[in-house]
């Protein structure tokens, strides 16, 4: 009886790693699945998506991977550690320049001006969000001229909470981090062939000893309702 994974109350317990990006539409959704499944209690584990990857695959307590970058999922695919036919495509994203609702108004042509001196930006090897946004710099021969600038956070929601405060200027994120937040300005969505394709995949971890109860929430999460509440908090559907 010690070794199952149930709790007091005699609930499965199913361990998520999930991209923070996606942290409240999670919350509802595992308010909404819990409901519909009381004797499961979802475990969340909330990073940057390179954290969760490496915590996975050092034996992290995971059923289920839920990531911001496809690289993550790809990596660990190749390694052997996710069961392949359970890799899907959950939702999409966008990229947006945001600064502090309080601040001047900026454009992206100040980046590479005096009026912009930080630039908050997620660290590219380990958070989707700043690969995509420093790929955004790249492509718009912009990378040169601001690297100086460039403040590099643990992951996107630090952007994102650096950008309120004012700590940075200007910060990279998502779309779905800065749509009903009144105390972020969103300057430019970034036009999607500037980066790689922001897509959330997901997949099993392949020894899980949960895998039919991880599935189950998967297929929840492709579902009306569980499609329902990713949009209702920006996300597009694949």
């Amino acid at each position: 009886i010690l070794g199952c994974t149930s709790n007091e109350n005699n609930k499965k317990q199913i361990n998520v790693s999930v991209a923070v990006s996606l942290k409240e539409a999670i919350l509802e959704l595992k308010k909404e699945y819990e409901l519909k499944n009381n004797n499961v209690e979802l475990v969340i584990n909330y990073g940057s998506s390179g954290t969760l990857k490496q915590q996975i695959e050092q034996g992290a307590p995971c059923d289920l991977f839920i990531s911001a970058g496809k690289k993550q999922v790809d990596e660990l695919n190749k390694k052997g550690i996710l069961n392949k036919e359970s890799v899907r495509n959950l939702a999409k994203n966008k990229l947006v320049l945001v600064s502090s609702n309080n601040s001047k108004n900026y454009s992206i042509d100040d980046l590479m001006s005096e009026k912009v001196k930080h630039i908050g930006i997620g660290h590219p090897e380990s958070v989707p969000a700043g690969e995509y946004a420093y790929e955004t710099l790249k492509n718009l021969n912009l990378e040169e001229k601001v690297k100086d600038k460039l403040v590099y956070a643990k992951d996107v929601k630090e952007v994102l909470a650096w950008a309120q405060v004012e700590n940075v200027d200007v910060g990279f994120v998502y779309s779905t981090d800065a749509v009903n937040n009144n105390k972020i300005n969103i300057i430019k969505e970034i036009d999607d062939k500037y980066h790689s394709p922001i897509i959330y995949p997901m997949a099993i971890i392949k020894d899980s000893k949960n895998i039919e109860e991880a599935k189950d929430f998967q297929e929840f999460l492709f579902s009306k309702e569980g499609q329902d509440i990713l949009k209702k908090y920006g996300y597009k559907e694949i």
